[in-house]
């Protein structure tokens, strides 16, 4: 059974790509069932962040040209614009870079926490849509395990490096003191809840939230102390806002270069600042040509990200030597599923000479045949045919001169080296 690992993500692929690529909790069902009917596809976990949409897949025959070929007819894309942008991982390669990414060693953001929720997420999704079997789920279990190894015996999260961290100190540099300004969050997830977090930690003037699900704002709210707004009146609260970000599943811009110009001209042109941390992105981006207007999505927060970061890569090191430990251990566990495959079958192929054989002799002994015949053939039968198609196979290997198996298959049978009286 092969595993193997196919997408795109922040270091293969611009946002441009990521967001036609991205799949959203509506697209998801369709697309497990999508995957499952490819190839030799029979498990599957789809991983689809702000960074990257990943296929996590076992099966037999499974490969890069058959799943790109599947994601440009599912998302309707130019093969031509995006084939460029895919990866491949395979088998062992593939663990480690499950493992790695649970454990925020493949973000963006050196060690960030929301990854890992992401993928038991994902998970979920996929246990529900009966997409999971014993591989990806023994997989996914072991990623989960690993990154709360690290999490535990590293210092990987110990430092406040994230993207929300990322846009709040660049919030920051462009407006100053934030006690005398107002920040317009949009949407209600775990992101924008991080975000919230710093920005009241940085003494922000006034929260302001807007989210589709009314519950899920109201909720937030309570927890930083924030406003809650109509997500459908957002353009009459931009005027107010001094930043904003937002980070929403809309498939289409939700803040579009009219409401900005209309805000920023009731605003007599005091600067705006947005970060954008939605991929497909929530802003149009002709928003950042606007005069006073500064507009960041999730790629340009990466040349932001400076603090912390000679910390997290000495943790990164340690985190690196665990999963590296890890996916052995996962590698060793798949390979004994081959072994007791095989174990299994040579099993079950003993036991039915066994029974043939069996109801032969009984056969005999209700015909009245002697007790001690009956034996010796028995015995002389279950011989025969339990050692003839191994010793064929090693007089064939002798012959072909293969050496080597003829070896394997002493050991195997534990007769020592030629010669050797034992």
């Amino acid at each position: 059974m092969a595993i193997l690992v196919f997408g795109v993500n922040h270091r293969t692929a611009p946002i441009e790509v990521r967001e036609q690529v991205a799949l959203d909790a509506e697209q998801l069902p369709a697309a497990l069932a999508g995957a499952l009917e490819t190839g030799g596809t029979r498990e599957a976990v789809i991983l689809s962040t702000c960074n990257r949409t990943e296929f996590y897949l076992s099966g037999d025959d499974l490969s890069e040209a058959t799943m790109a070929d599947w994601l440009v007819r599912f998302k309707s894309l130019d093969a031509a614009t995006v084939s460029g942008h895919f990866y491949t991982l395979e088998d062992e390669h593939a663990v480690r870079h499950a493992l790695r990414v649970a454990c925020g060693l493949d973000s963006m953001v050196l060690g960030e926490p929301q990854i890992l929720g992401q993928l038991k997420q994902a998970y979920q999704s996929s246990v529900t849509g009966n997409a999971v079997g014993k591989t990806l789920g023994k997989l996914m279990q072991y990623a989960f395990s690993v990154a709360k190894k690290v999490r535990t015996e590293t210092a990987i999260g110990q430092t406040p490096v994230s993207v929300a961290y990322a846009a709040v100190r660049l919030a920051k540099q462009i407006h100053g003191d934030l006690k005398t300004k107002t920040a317009l969050l949009i949407g209600a997830g775990d992101t924008i809840g991080l975000v919230a977090a710093h920005l009241k930690g940085q003494g922000i003037g006034r929260l302001i939230i807007a989210n589709r699900t009314q519950a899920r704002a109201e909720e937030l709210a309570r927890e930083v102390n924030a406003s809650v707004v109509p997500f459908t009146e957002l353009g009459q609260h931009l005027p107010a806002a001094d930043i904003v970000v937002t980070s929403t599943a809309s498939r289409l811009p939700i803040i579009t270069r009219e409401a900005v110009q209309a805000a920023a001209k009731a605003r007599r042109f005091a600067p705006m600042f947005f970060v954008d941390l939605a991929v497909p992105r929530d802003v149009e981006a002709s928003v950042g040509t606007l005069d006073d207007v500064y507009l960041y999505t999730v790629d340009d927060l990466n040349n932001v990200i400076t603090e912390n970061l000679e910390l997290r890569a000495a943790a990164a090191a340690q985190a690196e030597d665990i999963v590296t430990q890890h996916a052995q251990g996962f590698q060793d566990w798949l390979q004994s599923l081959d072994a007791n495959e095989t174990i299994i079958s040579y099993r079950r192929q003993a036991e039915s000479i066994r029974d043939e054989l069996l109801e032969k002799a009984r056969r005999r002994l209700a015909a009245g045949d002697a007790a001690d015949d009956v034996l010796q053939t028995l015995a002389a039968g279950l011989t025969n045919r339990l050692i003839h198609q191994p010793t064929a196979r090693i007089r064939e290997a002798s012959v072909e001169g293969r050496s080597e198996l003829v070896s394997a298959a002493r050991e195997l049978l534990g007769l020592g080296e030629p010669g050797d009286s034992t």
